[in-house]
């Protein structure tokens, strides 16, 4: 699990990476996101979201959530991180 926070001071800028962010996790506090990526896919996820801020107004920040530590999150007043489904009927 990947838990993406940043403060941005511009609106626009944090719209931007707010409706980015919602594509590829669930959003848990209004800067705070839970995405189910591999550690491989982070840098490329990463990559992305830099170019939506500005360094030396913004702070963004990617910490990254060993599988074997999701189970142990412990939380009140959200559902606890949960993976998406491996597959969807449609």
């Amino acid at each position: 699990m990947l838990l993406i926070v940043y403060d941005i001071a511009d609106n626009h800028r944090r719209s931007q990476l707010s409706n980015f962010l919602e594509g590829h996790g669930r959003r848990v506090q209004e800067s705070v996101f839970e995405c189910f990526v591999t550690l491989e896919q982070m840098p490329g996820l990463f990559d992305r979201a830099k170019k939506l801020v500005v360094e030396a107004e913004d702070n963004l920040r990617f910490y990254w959530i060993p599988s074997d530590a999701v189970s142990r999150v412990r939380s009140i007043g959200s559902p606890p991180p949960e993976p998406p489904p491996n597959y969807y009927i449609i």
